[in-house]
């Protein structure tokens, strides 16, 4: 197995002078991309790159993201994926904490990138299409791939952040290499003949797992999109025939509220797979229905190299479900002291497999916060589990509102919002409330032209749940906000002042 970058080299032999890459009216064969992976190593190593070495990526979805991905994982170091609208005092703490000896940074974002550099004392290598291939250049490829152990970090994937300062979970050789072969073998059947859409973005867990790992351990092609863009998107796939599009669920939502959705010809895809939040039943099968493809989804983190579970193609589909573990993986439901819990018990998911990260980077405390001693890894997530061994979401453990006492969990209420032909967009989230401790509020966005009140959306809620359970606090806003694969980010909205309605 050893090092993830031999996912280049082995590409050669299976598809050779086929796209390994494509982005617009260009295109990177399998061989072009080894050569230009195996210059990046040697210039990496020229300025003083060693195995264990941690090397910032902050580039969007181009070329260059996997030319110098594979290169630094080439020349033995390890990759420190970062978001290209992260600000100054975001690269000094991405690049400083994990003691960056280097960083490629895009040249619309250039200058970002070298306020962190300067603070880590790294070395800045801006990417301008063009400029940076002509340094390549300068530079013969190295052949022979560095030598690591299974275990060794490739990756160290920083999390969002959302309870505190980032932590990065350290993914391993291991970890994203197995993880490549079972998606692209055993999840997606991927072939040489696939064409995959490359949406998602790279810097994400999501997207280099399941868009360019996977994909370039089968041999597939894949076409890049730097930004999401529902219309290009569906444009994209029309035009390279795409045969897989793994995406968010407000991906799915955005497309099937583009305009003239309907003039797209999208019959090459055979699956679609979404991940990242739960994808909300009706959108699932409203995006079934105006395209003919089917959407499987699954359910992953970012220290499990993500994926977890999925529905698998061979098997019966559950909408709704996240389905069962993939191959190698361990899921149970733990009660609060981590007993085993049946079916249709509500627990928090544990995890163990080959998927799991060795730890997050120099955060013993951390990392004992997150695994029992048997190995599990506690993901914080709530789920339930029926007879047949199918997973069901119920929330984030952090996300559950407690309302007088009562548990509510926000997807329940999210999933009867999206049931109505008004909503587009919703959020749930609990507010401080004097009296029961927190009251249960929603974030909507509607369909443009909608003429529905909160009231209206407040009472249809209502009568479907109960009591405790429905939205006392309901209003409308233009967008919701979302990060950067197009998640929506709870921890953002805040309720307008007011008193809530009974």
């Amino acid at each position: 197995m050893a090092n993830l970058a031999r996912i280049v080299g082995d590409g050669v032999g299976r598809s050779g002078g086929q796209p390994a890459l494509k982005l617009a009216d260009s295109a990177i064969t399998y061989e072009q991309l080894e050569d230009l992976v195996g210059r990046c190593a040697q210039m990496l190593q020229a300025l003083g790159i060693r195995r264990g070495d941690r090397v910032g990526i902050m580039l969007p979805n181009v070329p260059q993201f996997p030319v110098a991905y594979y290169g630094v994982l080439r020349a033995g170091g390890i990759v420190v994926p970062m978001n290209v609208l992260l600000k100054g005092r975001e690269t000094t703490f991405y690049l400083s904490d994990p003691e960056a000896k280097a960083v490629f940074a895009w040249h619309e974002f250039v200058e970002s990138a070298r306020i962190g550099a300067e603070a880590a004392g790294a070395e800045l290598i801006p990417v301008t299409p063009g400029e940076f291939e002509q340094r390549l250049a300068e530079h013969e490829p190295l052949r022979e791939t560095t030598d690591v152990a299974d275990a060794d970090t490739a990756v160290i994937l920083y999390t969002s952040g959302t309870t505190g300062t980032p932590k990065g979970a350290e993914l391993t050789h291991a970890n994203l290499y197995t993880q490549a072969s079972i998606l692209a073998d055993e999840l997606f059947h991927m072939t040489t003949e696939d064409v995959v859409l490359g949406a998602l973005p790279l810097f994400h867990a999501f997207g280099q797992s399941d868009a360019m790992n996977a994909p370039l351990y089968a041999g597939a092609t894949v076409t890049m999109m730097p930004r999401f863009d529902p219309v290009h998107a569906l444009e994209t796939m029309q035009r390279d025939r795409a045969t897989l599009f793994m995406g968010v669920p407000t991906m799915y939502t955005a497309m099937l509220h583009a305009p003239d959705r309907a003039r797209y010809d999208l019959s090459s895809l055979r699956v679609c797979c979404s991940g990242g939040a739960s994808l909300p039943v009706e959108v699932l099968r409203g995006f079934e229905r105006e395209f003919g493809c089917v959407i499987l989804e699954g359910y992953g983190l970012s220290e499990t190299s993500p994926t977890v579970s999925f529905n698998h193609m061979e098997r019966e589909r559950k909408p709704g479900s996240i389905g069962t573990p993939i191959k190698g993986v361990e899921m149970k439901l733990a009660g609060p002291d981590g007993s085993a819990l049946g079916p249709d018990e509500v627990g928090e998911i544990w995890v163990r497999g080959h998927n799991v990260m060795k730890g997050y980077w120099r955060r013993p405390d951390a990392t004992a916060d997150v695994f029992d001693p048997d190995g599990w890894f506690k993901t914080g997530d709530m789920a339930r589990v029926d007879a047949d061994g199918y997973y069901y979401i119920v929330d984030r453990k952090k996300d559950m509102i407690i309302r007088g006492g009562y548990n509510v969990y926000p997807r329940e209420i999210e999933e009867v919002l999206y049931e109505h032909p008004d909503v587009r967009e919703a959020a749930v989230i609990g507010i401080p409330h004097a009296e029961y401790g927190e009251e249960v509020a929603a974030a909507i966005q509607v369909v443009p032209g909608a003429s529905v009140t909160p009231e209206e959306l407040r009472d249809y809620i209502k009568q479907q749940v109960a009591g405790y359970k429905y939205p006392r606090v309901v209003w409308f806003m233009d967008e919701l906000p979302k990060g950067p694969t197009g998640k929506i980010l709870k921890k953002e909205i805040r309720a307008p002042a007011q008193t809530p309605s009974r």
